[in-house]
């Protein structure tokens, strides 16, 4: 039996999944990592901790089904987007990673304001502290470097420490949301690099997604090296693997935030509202773009619920509050919790419930946190449809998030189209997972794609009802935003 390994590194955890020659997952391995909050809110990752839990993971399951090299046909990696770190060539990090939905390189973004037109037009992202670039300024302003130093996102980072640090490299859809990235030409930008003060020679060799990005071991688990042939953020291998491969495809994965996305196919299209444009993956020197809204709470609002207001035990709980819940109460939150993002793109303001009464009770403001998801997501389905010209009749979902029931019926209400839901989870890990066992020639594709299951959710609410409760979302945005 020959296998393919799918790493998917994200925001919460670290997992390695085992998938046969049929594309099923095998097993499954899973390893948190702590959440690293100090007094001023930034929030950190420690590298050297999500790395050893990679080695852990992948050696959990090696001595599970007693695997060698020769059972591996090669290994895919997808990664949290954004997250940047700063590490030597013995491949030593300087300070914990900056995660990507830390804002602490706020005040720097000022000061590239007048160059935010020329920034959008090069790599299709809006400036903001979300990307990369900011990020690392802040770095080098912050950190005691010494002359000899290398920025990465996770999946460089990773791949750097597997291959003994002989490969420094990232793949396309992760150097297309650094904000130093030039998405015409697909490589590097010496102009935005200038910009921010970046050294070209400290950035990775940006490679196709499904390259040979080096051979790991992973610290001696294998009796000898395998080829690492894959590699994508997590939201562009989620893309991948929902079968989202034709121009006018949208797939919603859900997790701590949510990352929407269109594929809008093989040319770049500019957002007019507020979206981004970034490289949804490059295979075979063949590059395809997507346009991205990205939201910064959706799962993180139900941990919220739960971790800090106490107010429920599990997700789950959420079903039941909803249904005490008064159905005519008309409270609206918008979780702006560090700002908005696309396609507002305000980091200064900051959350709020809107429309309370005197007998709403902590069941309808779970209601409302809930359907915020659905809200914040409607607005970037709406933009998409706006860029593209192209009516939405499907989005597919992902993620967490997408077994609330309540939470897929309600969106697909706002957004007046069907929500497909995935019955297979880890859809990060299998998109990477499968691009790998294309690129070893362990898979074909129509082989892959054929049999897809899902939990469908049609619109029920009638017109009237629905501009009611989209007009209610308005107003709140206008609150605060004014």
């Amino acid at each position: 039996m020959s296998y393919i390994l799918g790493i998917d590194q994200s925001t919460q955890s670290t997992k390695a999944l085992l998938f046969d020659e049929r594309g099923n997952i095998v097993s499954r391995k899973d390893k948190n990592h702590r959440q690293l909050i100090n007094e001023q809110g930034y929030v950190s990752h420690d590298p050297m901790e999500i790395y050893q839990n990679t080695i852990d993971v992948v050696k959990q399951l090696v001595d599970e089904f007693h695997l060698c090299a020769k059972d591996i046909k090669g290994v895919g990696i997808s990664n949290q987007r954004e997250t940047t770190i700063v590490f030597d060539s013995k491949g030593v990090p300087y300070c914990n990673a900056i995660v990507w939905q830390c804002a602490r390189a706020s005040e720097i973004v000022k000061r590239f304001v007048n160059h935010k037109e020329e920034i959008y037009d090069i790599t299709g992202l809006v400036l903001s502290p979300y990307f990369p670039a900011a990020k690392m300024v802040w770095l080098k302003e912050n950190i005691n470097l010494d002359h000899e130093y290398y920025f990465g996102t996770i999946d460089t980072w990773l791949i750097y420490k597997l291959t003994n640090h002989t490969s420094f490299k990232t793949d396309a859809s992760n150097a297309s949301r650094t904000q130093l990235f030039d998405i015409h030409i697909g490589n590097w930008s010496p102009v935005l690099c200038d910009l921010f003060g970046i050294d070209l020679q400290c950035l990775p060799e940006v490679c196709n997604s499904n390259d040979c990005f080096g051979y790991t071991d992973f610290e001696g688990v294998l009796d000898y090296k395998i080829p690492i042939v894959a590699v994508m953020g997590d939201s562009h291998a989620a893309l991948f693997g929902q079968g989202c491969h034709e121009k006018g495809q949208v797939k919603v994965t859900l997790g701590t935030g949510s990352s929407i996305m269109m594929n809008i196919g093989k040319d770049y299209v500019k957002s007019r509202n507020g979206l981004t444009t970034s490289l949804a993956w490059k295979m075979n020197d063949i590059a395809e773009y997507v346009f991205e809204g990205n939201i910064n709470y959706a799962g993180a609002i139900i941990s919220w619920l739960q971790n800090d207001l106490e107010w429920i035990q599990s997700p789950n709980d959420t079903i039941q509050a909803i249904e005490k819940a008064n159905p005519d109460d008309e409270t609206v939150l918008v979780p702006a919790f560090s700002g908005l993002s696309a396609p507002h793109w305000n980091d200064k303001v900051r959350a709020m419930f809107y429309n309370m009464s005197r007998t709403t009770t902590k069941n309808e403001m779970i209601k409302a946190s809930v359907e915020s998801i659905a809200y914040q997501i409607t607005d970037i389905l709406n933009a998409m449809a706006s860029d593209s010209g192209l009516a939405l009749s499907q989005v597919k979902a992902d993620g967490g998030p997408s077994k609330n029931i309540y939470l897929m019926q309600f969106l697909s209400d706002m957004a007046r189209c069907d929500v497909l839901v995935s019955k297979q989870e880890e859809l990060s890990a299998i998109g990477v997972a499968y691009m790998a066992g294309l690129k070893a020639g362990l898979y074909q594709k129509e082989d892959l794609f054929a049999h897809r299951e899902y939990q469908s959710y049609s619109r029920k609410l009638e017109i009237k009802r629905w501009k009611e409760l989209m007009d209610r979302w308005y107003d709140a945005l206008a609150v605060l935003l004014k």
